[in-house]
């Protein structure tokens, strides 16, 4: 199937590792011209050179074989507001912003820090609101739109120890849902991806933190999970941007306003 991706514009964040590279590559991949954030430039330079099948340029601009897009990298902490400010002509000309950010501190409910809290919203929720406020007038002039936040299994269902995610990725939920029904009429897409156990650094992290709470080992805590997830088994990235590469694309036109699992069918409710 041809996504009509050629050409198209797209912003990825969190584009280092795990998830946001995946769908950095995918959409490169299809054809679209993607812009790679995260932190940390190496690693997004290694995933420029991923994509063109030779080494990134001093820009961090890479080519790409015939029919693929390119992808070209930029370092910046989305936290901070005047970085945000710095993607203002990257943001103004995307047909695609995809909104991806690491996974926060594990903590309780209870004694998490009003710190952590306001940090966290910062670099998690307020950070969102200002990149798609950028992005948003250019793609309702030109009648075409797609914005994606990768979200978490945890806004259906609260996981242990994860209490910051639980909370600001519901409402990230909340926002989007608002947004896609004004933007809905402008040819604006808004939806939630809600990944499951995806096999990177992150879900390593997890295992490695309910190791060390329930005095298990980390073996024992894969193998646990790999058993409520009626699949077997955990998910690949590439799987995950699958799906991140379809809606992205005009093919998706109809599709708005939902949080969809890509979970394995760990998540039991309907």
């Amino acid at each position: 199937m041809d996504l009509e991706l050629q050409r198209r514009r797209a912003v990825v964040t969190g584009a280092s590792r795990g998830i946001g590279r995946a769908i950095a590559l995918a959409l490169a991949a299809e054809g679209a011209d993607v812009v790679a954030v995260a932190r940390d430039r190496g690693k997004l330079e290694e995933l420029a050179a991923t994509a063109a099948g030779v080494g990134a340029g001093p820009e961090g601009n890479a080519g790409a074989s015939a029919g693929a897009g390119t992808i070209t990298v930029r370092a910046a902490d989305l936290s901070q507001a005047t970085a945000v400010q710095g993607l203002t002509a990257e943001l103004e000309t995307a047909d695609i912003l995809v909104f991806n950010t690491g996974g926060p501190p594990f903590g309780t409910a209870a004694e998490t820090t009003d710190a952590v809290w306001t940090a966290q919203f910062e670099a998690m929720f307020l950070s969102a609101i200002r990149l798609t406020r950028l992005a948003l007038p250019g793609m309702r002039r030109r009648g075409f739109g797609r914005i994606m936040l990768v979200v978490s299994s945890g806004v259906i269902q609260p996981i242990p120890n994860l209490a910051i995610s639980n909370a600001i990725r519901s409402a990230l939920v909340g926002w989007a849902k608002t947004l896609a029904g004004e933007v809905a009429g402008d040819g604006v897409t808004v939806n939630c991806l809600a990944p499951g156990r995806i096999a990177t650094d992150r879900v390593v992290e997890f295992d490695q933190n309910r190791a060390r709470r329930e005095g298990i080992s980390v073996e024992e805590v894969q193998k646990q999970s790999r058993s409520a997830i009626p699949v077997g088994r955990y998910g690949a990235a590439d799987e995950f941007a699958a799906l991140a590469a379809f809606l992205a694309s005009p093919r998706s036109s109809y599709m708005t306003g939902s949080v969809i699992r890509i979970d394995g069918g760990m998540i039991r409710s309907v």
